[in-house]
């Protein structure tokens, strides 16, 4: 799997690396860093991407103390976020989880990356020893309608899905691997980001999805999926 990061497969198939996602992504976890009062001096992110939620995030003004370092494995993201003209985020083409790498940060950011990883286990373990703080994005790929439909062997195929979560099954795994749960809050991009993504199956769908979401966002995941879960960790 990790080929079709390094060998540009990945950037083909999704054209942007979902760039166009990035400031809703900054926004939310601007957001759980506020409500818990965390203002760290030094963010790394795994699985940067393209680098657009560390140059967003850059730009908070309770952040501008702040440095920030994106690590990705893939030659080609990198080139492109290295374009970014923004003084306060480095990024570099390295493996963060290297036994070689001795980065450490305050903060660490996992945004919608070990659902890719085949040993997602292992990696969340180590990620754990790379920050005091964590704060993971995960697809909540496994609800009621993906499974009727069999939905979620599309995101396998177009998004390179390999593990499917709950909300439970998701802060689950996090304990297993000895994280403390300091907070988590429901996103959903199906709603949020539907002008971004527009289709006539995915109005349908919201429709249900936003009126069961006025009575229980946990609810509304669980049936209709759409969300995926914030999680700040320790």
């Amino acid at each position: 799997m990790e080929n079709i990061y390094t060998s540009g497969a990945y950037l083909d198939q999704t054209q942007t690396w979902h760039a166009e996602d990035s400031p809703w992504k900054a926004e939310r976890i601007n957001g759980i860093l506020r409500k818990n009062d965390l203002q760290p001096g030094t963010i790394g992110e795994i699985g940067c991407g393209v680098g657009i939620v560390l140059d967003e995030l850059s730009k908070k003004s309770n952040l501008q103390r702040c440095s920030f370092y994106g690590l990705d494995i893939s030659p080609q993201a990198i080139g492109i976020a290295q374009q970014i003209d923004n003084q306060k985020v480095e990024f570099r083409c390295e493996d963060l989880l290297a036994t070689t790498n001795e980065d450490h940060f305050d903060l660490l950011l996992v945004i919608d990356v070990f659902e890719h990883v085949p040993d997602y286990m292992g990696f969340i373990s180590k990620c754990r020893q790379k920050a005091e703080y964590q704060i993971y994005h995960i697809p909540l790929d496994l609800h009621v309608s993906s499974v009727m439909r069999n939905g979620f062997i599309g995101g396998r195929r177009s998004l390179g899905h390999l593990h499917y979560f709950t909300a439970e099954s998701a802060l689950e795994t996090l304990k297993d691997t000895g994280y403390e749960i300091l907070d988590y809050q429901y996103t959903c991009a199906a709603i949020d980001l539907f002008k971004e993504h527009p289709s006539f199956r995915k109005a349908v769908a919201n429709v249900p999805r936003w009126l069961l979401s006025r009575f229980s966002e946990a609810l509304a995941a669980r049936y209709f999926g759409g969300y995926s879960l914030l999680v700040l960790t320790r």
